[in-house]
């Protein structure tokens, strides 16, 4: 009986998927290494080894759904890393200043963590020498570190974010720092934000119900509020909900996936559900489904919907709608886009019905029965 049990014990082990960090770091004898694993709370040791004279060290653990970040540390000196499989990476490196000598094999998205994390420490030396440099005014220096924060970011998002939305290395890019502040400021810069809300879409896409995908979301959406709460005070031309009976229709025109320019006022004579919709998220299939059942209760009888796609991935969004048949457009400035500021859009999904005299009639919240709204228009 003991001896069935080790073995269902063995083969439940065996089937469990790991990875593998492994390596050596050289001038490090009788050092501790830890292997941490960095949550959204912060750093947690989850293995350490003391190392011998070689400076080998193989440490191993369970394999998460999605991307997952760990760090090697000795004393201050920190290798950051990735595992998105049951890769086995390989890590070298040389103390006392190991966080700047070190190659990693075997695993593409540690290499790019790698090559940022060189980026980054380049960029504050290069401002630290421009603060201690006496022949430069706070105002020269001050130019000159954001120009150099600008370029920084501009690389980082055409050669990094933007390439994979949904790679680790764009997450790890997102949360880079200049001394205390983040390079990347969803709470303050709308490009910004936008970079945030790109990697968020492709992370609720690939990684559906993970912590860090719905903490990009929310801090995306966090910062897509406070600019459009900015933008109001600005130009004292927010939509107030309670008025949006007697509103005219904004005219919304976008290119739809058939690459048609299609323009919401172009459908009066018809009831429209204008829609706003991002489908790189978890609960857009059984969304889409309704909508689906609306679409073709209704349709022959002069119902049309309108729907705006706020997901950063073009094709992947082409793909989703390749089947659908009513209208489908998509804003390629996504949570960040102005129309969901002209709108009070405040959460997504939403939709609001719009007459035949192209004039809206109520938003969701206003919404009782469907159903019967759309009945009672037709």
């Amino acid at each position: 009986m003991a001896a069935a049990m080790m073995v269902a014990l063995g083969l439940a082990s065996c089937g469990e998927k790991k990875f593998k960090i492994e390596g050596q770091v050289e001038n490090a004898k009788d050092s501790l290494l830890y292997l941490e694993s960095i949550g959204l709370e912060g750093p947690v040791a989850i293995d350490s080894v003391r190392l011998d004279d070689d400076g080998d060290f193989s440490f191993s653990a369970k394999q998460t759904e999605a991307p997952e970040f760990y760090r090697l540390r000795i004393g201050a000196q920190i290798i950051n890393l990735a595992i998105d499989s049951t890769e086995t990476v390989t890590v070298k490196a040389q103390m006392p200043d190991m966080a700047d000598h070190y190659t990693v094999e075997g695993s593409a998205e540690c290499e790019r963590i790698r090559q940022l994390a060189f980026m980054q420490m380049d960029l504050q030396n290069k401002a630290i020498a421009l603060q201690n440099n006496p022949g430069l005014n706070s105002q020269i220096v001050s130019d000159s570190i954001l120009k150099m924060v600008d370029a920084y970011k501009s690389k980082v998002k055409n050669d990094y974010i933007f390439k994979d939305p949904k790679a680790a290395s764009s997450y790890f890019a997102l949360f880079q720092t200049l001394g205390n502040y983040l390079i990347f400021n969803p709470r303050n810069n709308r490009d910004d934000i936008r970079v945030f809300a790109a990697v968020a879409t492709s992370w609720d896409t690939f990684y559906p119900g993970s912590v860090r995908g719905e903490n990009l979301h929310n801090i995306a959406l966090t910062g897509m509020k406070n600019e459009r709460i900015v933008d109001a005070e600005q130009q004292e031309a927010q939509i107030d909900e309670k008025k949006i009976t007697t509103a005219g229709l904004i005219d919304i025109s976008l290119q739809d996936n058939k690459g048609q320019m299609r323009s919401l006022s172009g459908l009066k004579g018809k009831v429209v559900m204008l829609d706003f919709h991002v489908f790189g998220t978890k609960e857009s299939p059984r969304r889409i489904l309704m909508l689906r059942e609306l679409y073709n209760k209704y349709h022959a009888q002069g119902f049309e919907i309108y729907q705006v796609a706020l997901d950063a991935d073009e094709h992947f969004w082409k793909q989703q709608t390749a089947s659908l048949p009513w209208i489908c457009v998509r804003d390629e400035s996504g949570i960040n886009s102005q129309r969901l500021t002209v709108y009070n859009v405040t959460s997504l999904p939403e939709y609001f019905l719009i007459d035949r005299d192209n004039n809206l009639v109520s938003r969701s919240s206003q919404v009782k029965n469907l159903d019967e709204a759309i009945k009672a228009l037709l």
